[in-house]
């Protein structure tokens, strides 16, 4: 009988023993795999919780890996993130964080710098299933699945800047399904995640950085 590793696949649709440890520790990375032009330089997690504690035998380190290299969680690439990490030259590494508080059991705060020296911070959670939510970008607190074709929208804090995005929206015809807006303080830099159950254009983008006030826009495909 041949040997099977933990990084066969034993679910449907993923690579791995635990659709928390792994598939979901997949999706982050992938979402953040999304958030910064490519191709990454580098690339630091923070483990907190459970994660912290069995990360390596549930394969958690090369799931989060694969995720950002831009791997699906079924991809079978993930069991081999290590070494196709280090043939595209991204350096990669794991702390640990066994800090008690009010924090969920499966979280990781990834941050990247790709090759144009831009910088990106996020914290995410693995909530079961395969389900996963992005609770910070850049300090800033949001709540965000990745389930839905959505657009991030960096921008700085200012009277007319929503109505620019929700008008360039509408003009393209998409449907909203949820809007949220995310700040840490009034006239600061602020984040617009919009979400929509329908493929966004991909002229979406270059439409809501027409505004002085948008810094970045980040598409997100499911």
């Amino acid at each position: 009988m041949p040997f099977i590793s933990v990084f066969d696949v034993i679910g449907p649709n993923m690579i791995g023993p635990s659709s928390s440890h792994t598939a979901g520790a997949a999706a982050i990375g992938r979402l953040t795999h999304k958030m910064l032009p490519p191709p990454i330089r580098e690339v630091e997690f923070t483990l907190y919780g459970s994660f912290a504690k069995t990360y390596r035998g549930h394969g958690t380190d090369r799931a989060l890996l694969g995720g950002v290299l831009g791997f699906t969680p079924d991809d079978p690439r993930i069991r081999d993130s290590f070494r196709l990490a280090q043939e595209e030259d991204v350096a990669y590494s794991f702390r640990l964080d066994h800090t008690d508080g009010d924090i969920h059991p499966n979280t990781v705060d990834i941050r990247l710098k790709n090759r144009a020296g831009q910088e990106q911070t996020l914290r995410g959670e693995s909530l079961g299933g395969g389900k996963v939510r992005i609770t910070r970008i850049n300090g800033v607190e949001v709540d965000f699945s990745g389930e839905y074709s959505a657009v991030i929208v960096v921008q700085q804090d200012r009277p007319g800047v929503v109505a620019h995005i929700t008008k360039a929206i509408s003009d393209l015809g998409v449907n909203i399904a949820f809007m949220r807006l995310y700040r840490d303080a009034k006239g600061l830099t602020a984040y617009t995640i919009v979400e929509s159950d329908q493929r966004l254009p991909e002229d979406i983008i270059q439409a809501l950085g027409a505004n002085p006030h948008v810094h970045d826009v980040m598409l997100i495909q499911p």
